[in-house]
């Protein structure tokens, strides 16, 4: 199950003018009943949230006041999430004539056209205040708090992340939690802004939309939407001709293998990295040790003492807590009992919060090898979210790769690798290309849905992309892969065996050579080909591209597009 949570806005969303109809509340109580957690999200202060809807009780928090206040209906406790203005701010505005006017536990609220006389009140009196509008109300309130603030306080607090929450709302000041949750959707009456950021728009206005949302919840658990969710896709590389290749972060599993030395820790590596970026919680078993130094995540276990499950989950019971379970303290003839004590609390934790969102498990040859078939695996569709690193796909239980969705060859035998994959599945190979792979190159190949093998660079971890930029910056290229400045006739055989020295002579040649080898496209294909930076040269082709450009003007901008991606030396 991919949304644990449906977090709804109230008024021209859940609600029509104020009241919840029958067909929403029972709605409601299904979604309940279905495991998922439900989050009202409102900008009404909560006394008067009480006057007009009395099953406050369906939902687990409540987000009111447009972020600044939450409310737990089960204990009918509240927390504030921010400080209210000064008790002058309001007097000030009453004293100026704004009516009406709430103020709530933070919230300071009036309608149009009052925002003028609010926004001197603030100026003059040198307050730190935002005003938020919502279909004609104007609501005032600490600044940086919003909906999303609110949301993002209540899901820590019920250990949900975001990548597991769908939301429902109408207006502007909704706009904020949307963009916080993994699929947004907008209901039919929704504002046309707030539609068109939307992933989706029911079909129904108000309660009949939020209806809607939670029968296609029910039904599917929207994954007839994931292909619209492009913005959370992983990117893994570029192929040679520029296209870049993703990877859903949901739905999916990746066989990383190929051999000894060839890249796989700094392909994982990368990949992890994109994935803390986009905050998905990953959980890393490592049985060598190989990434005791990640620094995204915390290290449990070391040589001398091996990690216990239950310190494992009670970390990962953070959604912002990436683990790292260092298995170096494990007897290695223990490794495989203690790995299947481990992986089913990772799964059963999966099952009751959506995460972690990725189990990266190295060396899966030692602890899933071809012998091991326990019942776990007997559920494809919830053997999901896995990276599978081996030496030896041969070597790995059928049932681990019978649910790969992507199979990723690195190192000096791609072709071997994958022809070893599909053998042991027994399925017919497709043609691989016949590349030798550099560092940091890989062959995909998806079984599902079924592609023809490419090949592609991978996107280098931080540390690694910092060594390469200097090694191109500041480095010496051979003289095979330097580049020249020769001319039309071949009079000049200038040498830059980094981008340092290229920006250097491209200063200083004439305009004749210059231009001569930006019309032929030398310097994005030097880019592309030697430097291996295809952005770097796809962004040179457009301005080798583009005629009206003068020698200066050209020479400027490449420049600065170097500069912009290199730090060459002071």
């Amino acid at each position: 199950m991919r949304y644990y949570a449906l977090a709804t806005d109230y008024d021209g969303t859940l609600a029509t003018e104020g009241r919840v109809d029958d067909a929403a509340l029972e709605a409601l109580q299904r979604l309940r009943g279905s495991g998922r957690r439900l989050i009202l999200v409102t900008g009404r202060e909560l006394n008067d949230l009480f006057q007009v809807f009395p099953r406050i009780d369906l939902f687990e928090r409540v987000v009111a006041e447009n972020g600044a206040l939450l409310y737990r209906p089960a204990t009918k406790e509240t927390k504030l999430l921010a400080k209210a203005p000064p008790a002058q701010f309001a007097e000030t505005l009453r004293d100026r004539g704004v009516a009406p006017l709430s103020v709530g536990e933070v919230v300071v609220a009036t309608w149009t056209p009052h925002e003028k006389t609010v926004l001197d009140a603030i100026r003059e009196l040198g307050l730190e205040l935002q005003v938020i509008f919502n279909k004609g109300a104007v609501m005032v309130l600490p600044s940086g708090v919003n909906k999303a603030t609110g949301l993002a306080a209540t899901l820590e607090e019920l250990g949900l992340s975001p990548h597991n929450v769908v939301g429902v709302g109408d207006a502007e000041n909704d706009h904020a939690f949307l963009n916080r949750c993994e699929c947004s959707v907008a209901v039919a009456n929704a504002l046309p802004a707030l539609k068109e950021q939307a992933d989706w728009v029911t079909q129904g206005s108000r309660g009949a939309g939020v209806t809607e949302l939670i029968e296609r919840l029910l039904a599917s658990d929207l994954a007839e939407l994931a292909p619209r969710l492009k913005r959370h896709e992983i990117l893994l590389g570029q192929r040679p001709e520029g296209e870049e290749v993703h990877l859903q972060p949901y739905g999916s599993s990746v066989l990383l293998a190929g051999t000894s030395g060839g890249g796989k820790s700094t392909f994982a590596t990368g990949f992890l990295e994109r994935l803390s970026e986009q905050g998905y919680q990953f959980c890393i078993v490592d049985p060598e040790g190989d990434y005791q130094n990640f620094e995204g995540a915390v290290v449990l276990g070391s040589p001398q003492r091996a990690p216990t499950v239950e310190e494992a989950v009670q970390l990962l019971e953070k959604p912002g807590q990436n683990a790292v379970i260092n298995l170096l303290g494990v007897a290695r003839e223990g490794r495989p009992a203690y790995f299947e004590g481990l992986l089913a609390a990772l799964m059963e934790l999966r099952a009751r919060t959506g995460r972690p969102h990725w189990i990266v498990i190295d060396e899966t040859h030692h602890l899933l090898p071809s012998a091991w078939a326990p019942a776990l695996l007997t559920v494809p569709k919830e053997f999901h979210g896995f990276l599978f690193i081996t030496v030896h796909p041969d070597h790995v239980a059928a049932a681990v790769l019978t649910s790969v969705d992507l199979i990723i060859a690195i190192g000096s035998t791609p072709q071997e690798t994958i022809r070893t994959s599909g053998e042991t599945l027994g399925e017919r190979v497709p043609p691989v290309p016949a590349v030798s792979l550099e560092p940091g190159e890989a062959i995909a190949w998806w079984r599902r849905p079924k592609r023809e093998p490419f090949s592609f660079r991978s996107i280098p971890p931080r540390m690694e992309r910092l060594r390469h930029l200097r090694k191109y910056a500041e480095g010496e290229l051979p003289p095979d892969r330097s580049f020249y400045f020769q001319g039309p006739n071949g009079r000049l055989n200038l040498r830059a065996q980094n981008l340092f020295f290229f920006l250097q002579l491209a200063d200083g040649v004439d305009e004749e050579t210059w231009i001569y080898h930006l019309r032929q496209g030398d310097y994005s294909n030097w880019f592309r080909r030697m430097i291996k930076d295809p952005q770097l040269a796809d962004e040179t082709a457009q301005i080798e591209a583009d005629g009206a450009l003068s020698a200066k003007e050209s020479r400027a901008r490449i420049r600065e597009k170097i500069e912009a991606r290199y730090t060459h030396p002071a």
